[in-house]
């Protein structure tokens, strides 16, 4: 990173204007300053400093209640160390700006534990210890919706550019909804390569105005979540400019399909040997350690999986969302699939998350409980055969409370986490949790005003 000549690059991008310079919070938003592009050397040199809360900030943008990284402690600022990544160019705002990503650091020079990116910082160095080394790949949904909305005053679907018309059919695999688009389309792919993501196949999703796009799996597991965080940002600031909104909530629709994020996962050895495979259908005993420790944790990560109150929307009978602690050879029903397919591709297909979850915190909590898996050397139980939603299972907590009650009394979870980052979700979490459980709905009004 000390070799980057700034000034070369701002001589080789003349059409940026300026910079952000940012953080990923712990819900995954992006949190910084705007900068000429003058403080382009000193961004990259460590310059920038920002409120270690900053990563703790709530869905609203508010401050967490009693939180110790606030006033007890003067709400003092933290370094910020440049990731490496970038600048990336952010063709989509009026003026071409680019994204100087950074990670907090405490002002003893290291990594900030209450940075989720730091959190899974901590998980690859316990990998490369081991000398394994996770290859990652996202799976990234999302509507695309017409936010001035129906007649119900909610989002709706985007009519077509080509004709005018309104969708009335779900489009699950349809080309027409993949080419009614296919100028905004091809806008993220083009801001997708400008920001060295590697983005794969697009299809049409089984929701009304819903997609999917891979990214290609990466053996750089940091920047397979990099990659997942910045296209979140891509997609959402390319729909801007076509005047509607990339949604990435976990059910955005309560009569259409939910926006999972799937993520697939197999582990090389030094020798670039997926350690899954031992030549056979059913993969290695490594395998099944890694499948035992991921199931492990499953229910106790659920807070991150599904982090928001219209996450849990998302998880019912029979909608491919996953209900149940379980595992399966080629099974969408199951919380983790292992596909067929030639045993050099053996791997892990991750579905319980939301794409509303922080891609970071979700890539740690997996990898972290594929560790203990693998320290614990337990077989998993049975692979499921059948509908998950017909078997008799445990299940995953269904609730916002109860995945919070999961995930703070967690022996799982405090092996994973470091416990700055555990002590501030928490407490994110229960804060917003608060604010919702205080709210009163227009239907609430509706339903009891003047009949009860």
């Amino acid at each position: 990173m000390g070799d980057f000549d700034s000034e070369a690059w701002l001589a080789r991008n003349p059409e940026i204007g300026n910079l952000r310079a940012a953080i990923f919070d712990l819900n995954g938003v992006l949190r910084g300053k705007r900068l000429p592009c003058n403080q382009l050397k000193k961004a990259v040199n460590g310059g920038i400093r920002m409120p270690l809360s900053s990563a703790n900030l709530d869905i609203w943008g508010r401050d967490i209640a009693n939180s110790k990284w606030v006033f007890e402690t003067g709400d003092s600022d933290g370094g910020c160390f440049w990731t490496g990544r970038g600048p990336l160019p952010m063709p989509w705002t009026e003026q071409t700006t680019a994204l100087v990503p950074l990670s907090l650091m405490d002002n003893d020079g290291k990594p900030f534990a209450g940075d989720a990116r730091n959190a899974l910082g901590m998980i690859l160095d316990r990998f490369a210890v081991l000398d394994l080394h996770p290859v990652v790949g996202f799976e990234m949904e999302f509507y695309l919706a017409d936010p001035q909305g129906g007649n119900d005053g909610q989002p709706d679907a985007p009519a077509s550019p080509l004709t005018g018309a309104k969708p009335i059919r779900d489009g699950a695999l349809a080309i027409d909804e993949v080419n009614d688009h296919d100028s905004l389309i091809n806008e993220i792919y083009a801001a997708c390569k400008l920001q060295m993501i590697e983005a794969d196949t697009t299809i049409s999703e089984a929701g009304l105005g819903q997609f999917e796009i891979n990214l290609v799996h990466s053996r750089d597991a940091m920047k397979a979540a990099d990659d997942a965080a910045f296209f979140k940002q891509i997609a959402k600031g390319v729909a801007r400019k076509y005047g509607l909104a990339a949604s990435f909530m976990a059910k955005p629709y309560a009569d259409r399909p939910g926006n999972g994020m799937h993520l697939h996962i197999s582990l090389l050895d030094g020798k670039g040997k997926n350690v899954f495979d031992d030549g056979s259908d059913g993969g290695s005993p490594i395998l099944g350690h890694a499948l035992a420790g991921a199931l492990a944790g499953l229910a106790d990560s659920m807070l991150i999986f599904a982090p928001h109150q219209n996450s849990y929307r998302r998880f019912a009978i029979e909608s491919h969302a996953p209900m149940a602690v379980c595992w399966g050879y080629e099974n969408r029903t199951a919380a983790l699939r292992v596909p067929l397919g030639p045993p050099s591709q053996r791997r892990v297909e991750h579905r319980v998350s939301g794409a509303d979850a922080n891609p970071y915190l979700v890539l740690a909590a997996i990898l972290g409980a594929i560790l203990t898996g693998l320290e614990d050397q337990k077989p998993p139980p049975p692979p499921i055969t059948s509908s998950s939603y017909a078997l008799d299972l445990p299940t995953l907590p269904s609730s916002w409370d109860d995945a919070i009650n999961h995930f703070t009394n967690s022996a799982v979870i405090s092996r994973i986490l470091p416990e700055t980052l555990r002590v501030m979700l928490i407490g994110c979490k229960i804060q917003e949790l608060q604010r919702f459980s205080g709210d009163i709905s227009p239907f609430e009004y509706h339903s009891y005003l003047d009949q009860v």
